[in-house]
């Protein structure tokens, strides 16, 4: 179970009435919600939304990129790249295999709640510490270990400290979760 808090009086979260627009196209009104940097009792958090509002896929403080950084037959040192970021919450596209991709991510700091409808995603650490919260538990992930997230599956990511992990999911995966 997710943890919900009541904003009322909180600095936590930013409520924003926003336009999105659906898979269809459609424009519905919706609920952004901005958490400012904290975390509640060490956990991804997700206020009690309730009504016909739903949160929308918004421009997230990430820096994600979706180009194929390295062609085949091209050596990747990736600790030489990783040392190159300056972005709290950075997703690089390194290469395609088949019909997936490997990504690089260095981070600290929490992302949103999301899940993938059609596609499963791998996490694998290579330095630092990696959580991933699940509805009713979460998974610590330290160097050299990994954790598969199934589609369909909620769930939200954080690192308490600078972490540099890979990712292995399809290349049609939306980074920020689908929008149903």
């Amino acid at each position: 179970m997710r943890r919900s808090a009541s904003w009322s009086g909180s600095a936590l979260a930013a409520f924003t009435r926003v336009p999105a627009v659906d898979t269809n196209g459609l424009k519905r009104a919706a609920v952004a919600v901005t958490l400012m940097a904290k975390q509640i009792g060490g956990a991804c958090v997700t206020p009690d939304i309730r009504g016909d509002t739903e949160m929308a896929e918004t421009a997230h403080p990430y820096a994600t990129h979706l180009d194929i950084k390295f062609d085949p037959l091209t050596l990747i040192d990736v600790a030489s790249l990783a040392k190159t970021v300056t972005d709290q919450w950075y997703n690089q596209t390194l290469c395609k295999v088949n019909d997936s991709v490997i990504r690089l991510g260095v981070m600290q700091g929490e992302y949103h709640w999301h899940k993938h409808d059609n596609d499963d995603e791998f996490f694998f650490v290579l330095s630092g510490r990696f959580i991933i919260d699940l509805e009713g538990h979460s998974i610590e992930l330290l160097p050299n270990q990994g954790f598969t997230v199934p589609k369909g599956v909620m769930h939200c990511t954080r690192a308490p400290e600078r972490s540099v992990i890979l990712m292995v999911e399809t290349a049609a995966i939306v980074p920020t979760g689908d929008a149903s």
